[in-house]
């Protein structure tokens, strides 16, 4: 047996443990860096916020209030002309939290005792702090937010739309809002979207827009919305915070109408994590401004309807691709369901699965998970009447995999940043889209050290 070199093991140790702890350390400087300015998701749109028009009736102001966080915009003031229509949607959760409430029982009542829409109104977002899950200490802050907003900007209180969004279970400190709403009244500014749009931003990798414009023979309608959502993103209503301004003459009941149907097109089609949030909102603000919408049966109508849609859809498609952690878009379509109700079942199931999301992230070509995941929906589904697809690649069908189906093309398709996986039921006329994206373990990076 030879003889043991204790001097140069030890010595070779010490190298090996040298090389470790260097390389320790440029792990945590990296998280520590990507904690501080985290890199803008890959699958953001090319060329940053894009250029939205000026709504004639609404001006928006924002600023680094310290809701939680030093040096950094958080706080967004919107004031919208007198006579505008309001109209919204918000979470469904149990655990709503008191700026919800506040805003469902304002559009519920149609008008303000005091004032009327005649008298404007207002919306006021803050960053950092949800409101929620903080008992009586919640609808104390909206009442305190609301009057001190509808004395900065003379409108009724009564027609002031607020909403939080960050850490629940924490009071708000309201007060450091209300000391600068005086100042965000004075730099009020019809081009200040971009600034609010980055104001409402929390896990965010970039700020959210979207717009259209509607020809009509009295002139353009002009849509611009802005929207915040990153992570707990399901469809449950809206599912983030998102405020769209038109122009356009509408009166709020078939204002609401229209949003209504169109969530259910848009926003309630989308899913990060499966999660519902507490403060899910989305307010559509139409000034009055522009030309009339007219019946909504008519073509004008018609024709805001589907551009209303698009910059809804837009956006909710911009909350996905800024999922936390997200590397893919994914869209998944499900058709001969033996109605909408069950496809809807099986495009979430597939869209929310853990094992479908992580497979999606490794690339890999798993339509087996698929198979699982349409079981499991309780959506009816027959085994031999099913088929899958990974874009135009037919993967499988009649109860097992398609003859003609080559794990080399899956594999290389799924390499691609935007994917679609197809699945037909073969029952009947019911289908369903929404929208994914997959799971890293960026996500999970995100979320285990939030509050920190």
């Amino acid at each position: 047996m030879g003889k043991t070199d204790w001097k140069a093991e030890a010595k070779a140790l010490k190298k090996k443990i040298g090389k470790l702890k260097t390389r320790t350390k440029k792990t945590l400087s990296s998280a520590g860096s990507a904690k501080s300015a985290p890199a803008v998701s890959p699958l953001a749109p090319a060329g940053g916020f894009p250029d939205l028009p000026v709504i004639a009736g609404v001006e928006f102001a924002s600023v680094a209030a310290g809701v939680r966080y030093a040096d950094r915009t958080d706080v967004m003031l919107a004031r919208l002309a007198p006579g505008t229509a309001v109209a919204g949607a918000f979470t469904r959760s149990a655990t709503r939290s008191a700026a919800v409430l506040d805003c469902q029982a304002k559009l519920a009542a149609k008008a303000p005792k005091e004032g009327g829409a005649e008298g404007g109104a207002a919306i006021l977002v803050n960053s950092g702090n949800a409101n929620a899950f903080t008992g009586r200490a919640g609808q104390e802050a909206v009442d305190a937010l609301c009057a001190a907003a509808a004395s900065a900007l003379a409108v009724p209180a009564g027609r002031v739309f607020t909403a939080s969004t960050g850490v629940i279970g924490e009071p708000l400190p309201h007060e450091r809002i209300v000391a600068r709403l005086g100042e965000m009244a004075g730099t009020l500014d019809p081009a200040g979207i971009a600034g609010a749009a980055r104001a409402i931003m929390t896990t965010d990798t970039f700020a959210k827009g979207a717009s259209a414009e509607v020809a009509t023979p009295d002139g353009p309608i002009r849509i611009a919305g802005i929207a915040k959502g990153s992570g707990m993103i399901a469809p449950d209503m809206a599912t983030m915070l998102v405020y769209i301004f038109t122009d356009a003459q509408i009166a709020p009941a078939p204002l609401q109408k229209m949003v209504a149907r169109l969530t259910d097109e848009t926003f309630n089609c989308i899913t990060v994590d499966s999660d519902t949030s507490t403060s899910d909102s989305l307010i559509v603000a139409a000034t009055g401004r522009g030309p009339a919408v007219g019946d909504l049966r008519g073509r004008p109508a018609r024709a805001f309807e589907a551009a209303l849609r698009g910059v809804m859809l837009d956006l909710a498609h911009q909350v996905v691709r800024d999922g936390e952690g997200a590397t893919k878009f994914v869209e998944v379509r499900v058709t001969g369901a033996a109605d909408d109700a069950d496809a809807r079942r099986v495009a979430l199931a597939i869209a929310n699965s853990p094992l479908v999301k992580t497979a999606i992230a490794g690339e890999d070509a798993n339509w087996g998970r698929v198979v699982m995941a349409v079981g499991k929906s309780g959506a009816r589904a027959e085994r031999d009447l099913l088929s899958i697809r990974f874009g135009d690649i037919l993967v499988a069908e009649q109860g097992w995999r398609a003859p003609d189906y080559s794990e080399a093309a899956a594999s290389d398709y799924m390499k691609r940043q935007d994917l679609a996986i197809s699945v037909d039921l073969g029952l009947g006329k019911g289908a369903s889209t929404v929208w994914t994206c997959d799971l890293t373990h960026g996500y999970i990076d995100i979320n285990a050290d939030y509050r920190s």
